[in-house]
């Protein structure tokens, strides 16, 4: 009984803005791990293709932006592996936290350790800790909400202003040192700010309530063993093919979206063949594969901030303010502003509405095609030479990034908690991370082609494919809207 009234009384809880007092807490470490998530983000891609002489690595403007897509696709891929030990082994409280450890230790590694080890060994910790505090913290966000609660989508929009306040500061801060005092200074402030995260956040784990520390598919001890000899044998396997050639630089981000396809429909057949799951739970997963196409369209355009945003950035955005130029880095910091100041607006507009506002289907169906739009808004600056394009050229396009990314990004964590079955509770987050996953990898080798094709060319079909991909959505939306049981 004592839990019952425990959990009645989380869900009454108005403390924070209207939401659970508990909100807060995971807004706070979720700040400070976008923090040092986007700072290091921030300059990683300039790391890699910079000269030498300026402190980088000297990649290949192409080959490093594959990098950094196959990195940003291993990041999400690796939510698997956290939701699944959420899941089966430890909850997602205690993963979240011990997660955060994982980061912080990877923003060490590329501080301090000099040249390609530091970068290998800091991406590796940080991608795959980055993955198991994502689908997690998501779903510590869902267990402080009851299923028909209507502030469940507003609390994922305060939840995403966490987000987004660390992904402003993060590039700004890391981008100053960069500039200033190099590299490795900037990757160690990232590793700064995941520790004050970690802090602030074990100070308040004791008030999240007992379902977010839950395995609600528990592994039995037999079988320990035999999956760590699974794991041991697969870290052994990459460890060769790394060091025979099979994976290299140049071909990791095709491998990333390989990995990421076969995961993909590997999930959604274990999950709809689950003997677990009823027949309401099942179709609300089928429910979710047009979602699941839509945001993956959606995060292969959005993504290309960290690639070819970055790239146009450095080589045709006119950066001079009043005698000084702007790092590049800065550019990253435009879209998280923006999220700061329309979270809210879009929050209370989900709030005043109610059960009237658009269903989801029909919030990813515009955000698609908002995207393909913000796309299309590069054309009339496609060609320009160095320098060409105005900042605030640059400001309109990322503001229409983020009015997309508004409409699909926090309704598509809030629509994964409200889907997923019982027993797939944080697993179909990490469903939802897989189609992040594909994009954020696609999104490395459309980079490529921006290096070799006439930038309208290029703008304007990608544009234009996103932009019929949320027409179709939508002309499918009621069908799909059936299809989830009465969730909206």
């Amino acid at each position: 009984m004592s839990k019952i009234v425990g959990r009645a009384a989380v869900h009454e809880d108005r403390a924070f803005f209207g939401q659970p007092r508990s909100l807060a807490n995971i807004f706070g470490v979720e700040m400070w791990e976008r923090f040092s998530f986007y700072g290091m983000q921030g300059i990683l891609l300039l790391y890699l293709y910079f000269s030498a002489a300026d402190g980088g690595l000297g990649i290949a403007q192409t080959t490093a932006a594959g990098i950094v897509g196959a990195y940003g696709g291993g990041v999400y891929l690796s939510t698997i592996l956290g939701a699944w030990i959420a899941d089966r082994l430890l909850g997602s409280e205690r993963v979240l936290f011990y997660s955060a450890i994982v980061i912080m230790l990877g923003h060490i590694a590329l501080a301090v350790v000099p040249g390609v080890g530091g970068l290998v060994t800091g991406l590796v910790l940080v991608a795959v800790g980055s993955g198991g505090l994502k689908a997690n913290a998501t779903s510590v966000v869902g267990s402080l909400y009851a299923p028909d609660d209507p502030r469940r989508d507003a609390g994922f929009s305060l939840f995403y202003l966490g987000i987004n306040l660390g992904a402003f500061a993060g590039p700004i801060l890391t981008g100053l040192l960069q500039t200033k005092i190099g590299f490795h200074y900037g990757f160690g402030l990232a590793a700064v700010g995941m520790a004050i995260g970690l802090t602030q956040y074990s100070f308040g784990r004791k008030r999240l309530p007992d379902t977010a520390r839950l395995v609600p598919d528990p592994l039995p001890r037999s079988r320990w063993r035999g999956y760590a000899y699974v794991a041991t044998l697969m870290v052994v396997v990459i460890v060769v093919l790394v060091l025979t050639g099979v994976i290299t630089a140049s071909n990791l981000v095709t491998i990333v979206i390989g990995l990421t396809v076969i995961a993909t429909v590997a999930y959604f057949a274990v999950i709809l063949t689950n003997r677990q799951i009823t027949p309401v739970e099942r179709k609300r997963v089928y429910a979710f594969i047009p979602l699941f196409v839509a945001s993956a369209a959606f995060w292969s355009l959005y993504q290309q901030q960290f690639t070819v945003v970055t790239i146009y950035s450095d080589e045709r955005l006119d950066r001079a303010l009043f005698g000084w130029e702007m790092p590049v880095s800065w550019v990253q910091s435009i879209n998280p502003v923006f999220i700061i100041v329309l979270s809210g607006i879009f929050a209370a507009v989900w709030t005043k509405w109610g059960s009237g506002q658009p269903s989801t289907p029909m919030k990813f169906a515009v955000g698609t095609a908002v995207m393909g739009a913000a796309f299309l808004l590069f054309l009339p600056f496609a060609g320009g030479a160095a320098n060409s394009t105005p900042l605030l050229a640059m400001i309109g396009i990322l503001l229409v990034f983020t009015v997309a990314e508004l409409l699909l990004s926090p309704v598509g964590l809030s629509i994964a908690t409200k889907l997923a079955p019982a027993v797939f509770k944080t697993q179909m987050v990490a469903l939802f991370f897989l189609s992040v996953a594909l994009g954020s990898a696609v999104s490395g080798v459309l980079a490529a082609w921006y290096a070799t094709a006439p930038e309208r060319l290029y703008f304007g079909v990608l544009g234009g494919i996103a932009i019929v991909l949320g027409l179709m959505l939508a002309l499918i939306a009621r069908p799909v809207l059936r299809l989830m049981g009465g969730v909206r």
